[in-house]
């Protein structure tokens, strides 16, 4: 029986834009470039593992 470590496991990210405050769901994993959806501001690069994150993070949701 194989059992997970929640360490392991990636979380996808509740966030803000910090132009037009839209609220959005990433990957905090991403592998391509997220923009907002309604003004199009970059909001996550990727890095070659975790993301890194340019707008505020309101929740982690698991």
């Amino acid at each position: 029986m194989v059992r997970l470590n929640r360490e392991n496991r990636s979380a996808f990210l509740k966030v803000k834009c910090p132009d037009c405050e839209n609220e959005q769901i990433v990957f905090e994993k991403a592998s391509t470039v997220v923009e907002c959806s309604v003004c199009g501001r970059l909001l996550a690069e990727p890095r070659g593992g975790k993301a890194d994150i340019k707008a505020e993070i309101l929740a982690v949701l698991e």
